[in-house]
């Protein structure tokens, strides 16, 4: 996309960015997906709430070291100027190999660079069996 993904967002930018944000968190690249957030940037991930970059890669380096072979979907709920919601599901398993669907939603606010300054999120997890899973490599 030539234009920079930054608000104010129409649907085309939003979508946009809601595909930047999945492929990047797929990556399972904490160093890689932390750059997308203001150093600031404040988060509350389900029970968690922290601040600033150091602390989203210290949070995603437990996360991928429990949620293994972790793979997301994101989907466009809404967006304004300067929000997007989204919806996700997310696959992973544990040490033990017990499979997980991860859903929830989240709700994104960016500065004007369009770096998300705010990251809200909500997730429930459940049991799955390796045959119904729906995101593969």
């Amino acid at each position: 996309m030539s234009s920079p993904l930054r608000p104010p967002f129409t649907e085309e930018t939003a979508r946009a960015k809601v595909q930047a944000a999945e492929d990047a968190w797929n990556t399972r690249d904490p160093e890689r997906v932390a750059l997308a957030y203001t150093p600031d940037s404040q988060w509350r991930n389900r029970t968690e709430f922290f601040t600033g970059r150091e602390a989203i890669k210290d949070f995603l380096h437990r996360k991928w070291a429990q949620e293994l072979d972790y793979r997301l979907m994101k989907e466009l709920w809404a967006f304004t100027d300067c929000r997007i919601s989204v919806r996700f599901e997310y696959e992973w398993h544990d040490a033990a190999g017990q499979w997980y669907r991860t859903h929830g939603n989240e709700h994104w606010e960016f500065d004007e660079a369009g770096l998300m300054k705010r990251r809200d999120m909500s997730a429930n997890d459940y049991p799955i069996q390796e045959s119904q899973r729906r995101y593969h490599k």
